[in-house]
């Protein structure tokens, strides 16, 4: 019920601003076109905007209120740990949304800059064509592709935090996750091209990450 509460704060707090939290997200396709261009979002159904933004304000006050729901969750488990199992997983629930927010992060600052290039440079001015293609994108489907990308990222990046609890309790080890190198990065080629938009630079930019992610992850269970 905290939780809840917390998340019903959270958003009507993104609510009343969710204008400037969309205008953030449109920020990096605004950027990709050139400069002077006059460029619009559309909406092809009369409640498609206000459903949009209040899909946008839950998803934002979920961030918001994420830190009092770890506390929550912590609070829930603690009770049936022994001290040093405290200890140990307390930093899981700080590291764990540092990381979210990091993989966020890369693909907000550097994925789609160079995503929406790529996808305008398919615009035709309609020289070799007898009609001109032009990208008029929907209000509701642009924030659906940047939050399926965002979580992707910042999912994708819990990697460490998954396989470090792991091997905390013994189901892997530093030495088995060594040897599952070639296997590992086969896993996460195919999943980068699942969760990312169709352009092999989103599925590089989730890969590389994830396979560095993944050593960290065999120093870390070894440590």
């Amino acid at each position: 019920m905290v939780s809840i509460a917390a998340w019903i704060i959270g958003f009507a707090i993104c609510y009343f601003f969710v204008d400037h939290i969309y205008g953030f997200l449109m920020e990096p396709l605004a950027s990709s076109f050139a400069e002077g261009q006059e460029r619009r979002f559309i909406y092809t159904s009369l409640p498609e905007t206000f459903l949009t933004y209040m899909k946008l304000a839950a998803f934002a006050g979920f961030f918001l209120a994420f830190p009092v729901m770890a506390a929550q969750v912590y609070g829930f488990v603690a009770p049936g740990l022994y001290a040093s199992e405290r200890k140990a997983f307390l930093p899981y629930l700080v590291v764990a949304p540092v990381l979210f927010f990091l993989g966020a992060a890369l693909a907000y600052y550097y994925v789609f800059p160079l995503a929406w290039k790529f996808f305008i440079s398919f615009e035709s001015g309609g020289s070799a064509l007898p009609m001109p293609i032009q990208l008029e994108a929907k209000v509701s489907d642009y924030l659906a592709l940047v939050m399926q990308v965002l979580i992707a990222f910042g999912l994708c990046f819990q990697l460490p935090v998954v396989l470090t609890l792991l091997g905390h309790v013994g189901i892997v080890d530093a030495e088995g996750l060594a040897k599952k190198r070639k296997i590992a990065i086969l896993v996460i080629v195919s999943v980068a091209a699942v969760l990312t938009p169709p352009d092999v630079i989103s599925q590089i930019a989730l890969s590389i990450p994830l396979y560095l992610l993944y050593e960290i992850s065999i120093l870390s269970c070894r440590m």
